[in-house]
């Protein structure tokens, strides 16, 4: 039995039975927006058709899906071609949980039948794979050993994204690519599919959670005050021009409060250069910078730190910040 499941629209299942009971010959209906109702082509009825056999692939029906293939392909004869049978034997590897092949196989049809009535159903089969993949699945490598598919999952969507456009579907592989790397840890590689989402979809909700993203990918990747402060210096950057773009979502999630976060860490970063000095004995160049988180972060833990670092330094001397 297939063991991968995937929900279906309930309603496309529902017009399949529709259809079902009243027999091709009858002419079937739906309500469009704007409560229009219209005739349901016959590449409508096909596809839905085809929606229902990935149904039972998903829910390893086997029997029921030999069936309703001949059965499509009996009512479909002007329609189902070679493409059909491409598709349905790349789903047959699909339900087998063999991805590698299911994948290639995807493929080849996307290449072959790009004008075929299926493309979008096996760009959502690819979608599935990949996130598959991108989840964790491993997938075979020399036949022997296995390793995570992350590297693979990515180039699917890669691929994905580049065939549907500015779709839905190529936010959502965009978007499954960038969630990836932020769950494993490799921010700078998440911050720069970020970067992507922000270029190609600008407004609305994606581009608000996109720079918002980049901006917590940039403060995640910091390592801490042994190195270069660039990414915390992006980040605020970033949550600054998020505060100004969406003020209320801002107060909604405490911006101000990662800002203030940020500033402590930038300041930290200069107290232990002047702290490196200090340990080195060169006193001159340690003040130097303990004086720079004087001025420049005067509110911060690190300025009280870098001002008794001063005092002691000067013998005492009164630090006039």
């Amino acid at each position: 039995m297939c063991r991968y499941r995937k929900q279906i629209i309930a309603a496309a299942a529902f017009i399949v039975l529709l259809s079902a009971q009243w027999g091709l010959s009858a002419e079937t209906w739906r309500l469009e927006a704007g409560e229009q109702w219209r005739a349901v082509s016959a590449e409508d009825k096909y596809l839905l058709a085809v929606a229902e056999i990935k149904r039972q692939v998903n829910m390893g029906e086997t029997k029921a899906v030999g069936e309703a293939i001949g059965q499509l392909k009996e009512d479909f004869a002007e329609i189902a071609g070679p493409d059909l049978d491409a598709f349905v034997a790349a789903e047959v590897l699909y339900c087998e949980g063999k991805f590698t092949r299911a994948g290639r196989a995807y493929e080849k049809f996307l290449s072959e039948y790009p004008q075929s009535e299926l493309y979008e159903a096996v760009l959502d089969r690819q979608f599935a794979i990949a996130t598959a993949y991108l989840g964790g699945q491993t997938r075979p490598v020399l036949v022997v050993f296995r390793m995570r598919g992350y590297a693979a999952g990515e180039r699917i969507m890669d691929k994905i994204i580049d065939r549907a456009g500015d779709s839905p579907m190529a936010m959502k592989a965009a978007l499954a690519v960038a969630e990836s790397y932020e769950r494993r840890g490799k921010f700078v590689e998440a911050h720069e599919r970020w970067s992507e989402i922000s270029s190609r979809w600008p407004t609305g909700e994606i581009g608000k959670d996109a720079l918002l993203s980049m901006a917590r990918c940039k403060h995640a990747a910091y390592k801490g005050p042994k190195y270069d402060s660039t990414h915390l210096i992006s980040a605020k950057s970033y949550y600054e021009r998020f505060k100004m773009r969406y003020p209320r979502d801002a107060e909604d999630m405490d911006i101000d409060g990662r800002l203030e976060q940020i500033d402590e860490q930038l300041a930290y970063k200069q107290f232990s250069i002047g702290e490196h000095y200090q340990q080195a004995g060169n006193k001159q160049a340690a003040n130097l910078y303990y004086q720079m988180v004087l001025d420049d972060w005067a509110e911060s833990t690190a300025a009280k730190m870098a001002k008794e670092r001063m005092t002691g330094n000067l013998g005492g001397e009164e630090i006039k910040k």
